[in-house]
């Protein structure tokens, strides 16, 4: 990034010449995670918790109980794997700001991420594309993220993408780097991580046990 760049980026984001004259001697990758990490994007309202999408904006609803347990499942199932070997990727649940697109247009929260490019991870959002992507569908998010998202993960760079759908009790795994069909699983099934080249997998058979109580409320 030339200084003239910078002075662009420093006007569009409201930067004052002093913090522009400490950042003109950092490195391009540490100048492009302060630029991106200053604020969430101006366009997104402070009270409310949303995500925006190529300059659209798209209200979250609270999150189910059956949502939160999957989500904590999954990171503690992926940060064990990472954790067992010795690896340097990074697990996140929502809400945590991606800044996919490196703009001030799309900042989204996926349900469970994980980022292996540590230079991608700041103290206010994720800047760039995660390695794993996973939304847990609901009814007022579903069409969001089995179309709208898809395909921004998909342009953005994401590597692999997960849609848990809790009421369907499956999961569908698109595998970006492979370029193939999607793969559906059932909740009886083990599931692998293609970014982990299958070595990891989530029991999704264990968790469904763990969380088959809530379900029985249906049934009664």
């Amino acid at each position: 990034m030339t200084v003239e760049e910078m002075k662009q980026r420093k006007k569009e984001l409201g930067y004052s010449n002093e913090k522009l004259s400490e950042l003109s001697g950092v490195p391009l990758g540490t100048v492009q995670k302060v630029l991106a990490g200053v604020t969430r994007s101006p366009r997104i309202p402070k009270e409310r918790r949303v995500e925006l999408i190529d300059g659209v904006i798209y209200d979250m609803a609270s999150p189910t109980a059956i949502h939160q347990i999957l989500s904590t499942e999954l990171c503690n199932i992926i940060r064990s794997y990472i954790s067992q070997q010795k690896g340097r990727c990074i697990v996140m649940a929502a809400p945590m700001d991606v800044q996919l697109d490196c703009d001030d247009k799309t900042m989204v929260q996926p349900d469970v991420m994980v980022v292996c490019d540590r230079d991608k991870i700041t103290r206010k959002c994720i800047y760039g594309a995660p390695d794993l992507a996973v939304e847990i569908l609901s009814d007022s998010k579903k069409k969001k993220d089995m179309y709208v998202k898809l395909g921004k993960y998909m342009e953005a760079g994401v590597r692999e993408y997960w849609l848990v759908d809790p009421k369907g009790k499956k999961v569908i795994v698109y595998d970006f780097e492979a370029e193939v069909t999607p793969s559906i699983y059932g909740f009886s099934s083990k599931v692998p991580l293609g970014i982990f080249k299958g070595e990891c997998e989530v029991d999704f058979a264990k968790i469904y046990e763990y969380i088959s109580f809530l379900y029985e409320e249906d049934d009664a």
